[in-house]
C-alpha cells in the first residue's frame, strides 16, 4: 500500500472529518493530533476535565484502524502496570512475560500527571526508543506505537509536573479548551438524540486500516524543505535561547521536531513542499512545552504561547 501526497491528504481528510463529526468544537486539536501521528510523534493533550481529551484519542485510533489501549494513571500506579511483568503460569515453563498495555499501536496515558515521576518515567524508554526493557530483555514495540497522553492543568489538585526529559519526548503539546457556543449547542442536540460517548458504537467505523496508517507515515519523509525554510526553522528555535521572557529555550531536538511537524502539516494540506506558514502554525504546539517562561511573566499571567507569538512577529519569514 502506497500513497501519493494527493491521495494521502484525501485519506487523512476522511479521518479528520470522521473524528470532527463526533468531537465538536475541537478542530485545532484534531488537526494537531493528526500532524503528530503522521510525523511519528507523541502527543500531550492538556485541558480541564470534560473537554473530550480521552474521546479524541479513542476516536482517532478507531478512525485510523489501529489497536488501542488505555492506562488510567493514578498515584499508586506501578511501572510494571505500564510495561508488563513476568510471572509463573505453568511451573514446567517457568517465568513468562505478560505484556502490559504499552504493547499496542495507540496508547492513551490518561491523566498522566496524576502518577508520580517514577511511573511517568516508565514510558520514557518506550516513547524515545520504541522498545521496553524488562528483566534484562529488550522487547520492541510496534512500528505504529504512539502515545496520546492527557493531563489536567498543573494547578489542579493531585497533579505532578512532568519532568523536562519526558516533556521533550512529546512532539506536540495540544491545548484543548472549551468549545464555542454553537458547538456546545450541537453537542447537546446530539446527546438529546441518544448519542452516548461511552458506548462502543460511538467510536464509529474505521476509515483506514493499520497498513494504510503505516503507509501514510512515510509521506512526510518525501516532502522537500527548501534551504531558506530550514534556516527559518533554525532561526526560530535559536531565538528562543536568547529571549528575555524565557529562562530555557528550545533544544536542538526541538528544531528537528519543528521540521518534522511542518512536513506533516504540508502533507495534510496536500502540498508536496513546506511553506513558512506550515512552520508558523506548528511553532506553538511544538515549542510551548519545551521552553520555560520567566517567573516575572508567569506572575503577570503571560504564557509561553504569548512569548512565542511575539517572537514570530519579530522574525522575518522567507518569501
Amino acid at each position: 500500500m502506497t500513497f501519493s501526497i494527493e491521495t494521502g491528504a484525501q485519506a487523512l481528510e476522511r479521518v479528520r472529518a470522521a473524528v470532527a463529526a463526533d468531537i465538536l468544537g475541537q478542530d485545532a486539536a484534531i488537526h494537531e493530533s493528526l500532524i503528530a501521528f503522521l510525523a511519528r510523534g507523541h502527543v500531550l493533550i492538556e485541558g480541564v476535565p470534560g473537554t473530550a481529551k480521552t474521546l479524541l484519542a479513542r476516536r482517532l485510533a478507531r478512525a485510523l484502524g489501529v489497536r488501542f489501549s488505555r492506562i488510567q494513571f493514578t498515584p499508586d500506579l506501578m511501572p510494571s502496570d505500564v510495561t508488563g511483568v513476568s510471572m509463573v503460569r505453568d511451573p514446567a515453563r517457568g517465568f513468562e512475560f505478560q505484556p502490559g498495555p504499552v504493547f499496542t499501536d495507540v496508547l492513551l496515558a490518561d491523566e498522566i500527571n496524576r502518577a508520580p515521576a517514577r511511573t511517568q518515567a516508565a514510558l520514557l524508554e518506550a516513547m524515545a526508543e520504541r522498545q521496553v526493557t524488562t528483566d534484562g530483555q529488550t522487547r520492541p514495540l510496534d512500528a505504529l506505537f504512539t502515545v496520546f497522553a492527557t493531563q489536567n492543568p498543573v494547578e489542579q489538585e493531585g497533579t505532578y509536573p512532568l519532568p523536562e526529559a519526558q516533556l521533550d519526548r512529546f512532539l506536540l503539546k495540544v491545548m484543548v479548551g472549551y468549545p464555542d457556543a454553537a458547538a456546545e449547542l450541537a453537542m447537546l442536540a446530539r446527546h438529546a438524540d441518544g448519542f452516548d460517548p461511552e458506548a462502543p458504537s460511538a467510536l464509529g467505523d474505521p476509515i483506514l486500516s493499520a497498513e494504510e496508517a503505516l503507509a501514510l507515515r512515510v509521506l512526510p519523509d518525501t516532502v522537500p524543505v527548501a534551504p531558506e525554510v530550514r534556516q527559518y526553522i533554525a532561526a526560530i528555535t535559536r531565538a528562543t535561547r536568547d529571549e528575555p521572557g524565557l529562562t530555557l529555550g528550545a533544544s536542538p531536538r526541538a528544531t528537528v521536531a519543528l521540521l518534522r511537524a511542518a512536513r506533516a502539516a504540508a502533507v495534510l494540506a496536500g502540498r508536496g513542499y513546506v511553506v513558512p506558514d506550515d512552520v508558523k502554525d506548528c511553532v506553538r504546539p511544538v515549542l510551548r512545552h519545551r521552553v520555560v517562561l520567566a517567573p516575572e511573566l508567569e506572575v503577570q499571567g503571560r504564557t509561553a504561547d504569548d512569548v512565542l507569538g511575539a517572537l514570530l512577529l519579530r522574525l522575518e519569514a522567507p518569501r
